[in-house]
C-alpha cells in the first residue's frame, strides 16, 4: 500500500519505501528538518513528479491517503489526479474532494483515508470530475 500526504502544498508519496514529490511546493520548505536532501529547483510543469533523497524515513502527516497503485506508477497517476497542468501546482480542490475536507460545513478530513479507488477510476471519468471541480465559478 502506498501513503500520500502533503508537504509544503505539494504532494509527497511513499511507496516500496521510495519517496516522491508531485506537483511545485507552495511554501518554503525545510527539507532537512522534513528528512529528505535539499532539493534545487522544482518546475513541474517539466517534470511533474521527482524522487526524493530521503536522510531518514519522512513522516507523511495527516491527512494521509492509502492508495493500492505501488510503484514507479504512483507518481504519474498522482500528478494526473491532483496536478494542474497549466501551473504545476496541486489542486486544492481536488485534494479535499478526495480527503472529505469541507469549507461548507467546516468538516475535517480523516486522519487516513482509504483511497484505492483512485487508482481503479477511468481516465475520462476523472477529467469530467477534474473539469467540474476546476471550473470557475
Amino acid at each position: 500500500m502506498a501513503r500520500v500526504g502533503r508537504l509544503a502544498g505539494a504532494i509527497l508519496a511513499e511507496t516500496h519505501g521510495a519517496y516522491y514529490l508531485v506537483g511545485n511546493t507552495k511554501v518554503p520548505c525545510d527539507w532537512a528538518a522534513a528528512g529528505l536532501e535539499p532539493l534545487g529547483e522544482i518546475d513541474a510543469l517539466d517534470h511533474p513528479f521527482i524522487r526524493l533523497s530521503p536522510r531518514r524515513p519522512p513522516e507523511i502527516e495527516s491527512p494521509c491517503l492509502i492508495l493500492d497503485v505501488e510503484g514507479d506508477a504512483l507518481p504519474g497517476l498522482l500528478a494526473d489526479l491532483f496536478v494542474i497542468q497549466r501551473t504545476g501546482s496541486v489542486s486544492e480542490r481536488l485534494w479535499s474532494l478526495v480527503t472529505g475536507a469541507s469549507e461548507e460545513d467546516d468538516r475535517s478530513p480523516a486522519e487516513v483515508t482509504q483511497a484505492r479507488w483512485l487508482g481503479e477510476v477511468p481516465s475520462p471519468i476523472w477529467r469530467i470530475v477534474r473539469d467540474a471541480v476546476l471550473r470557475c465559478t
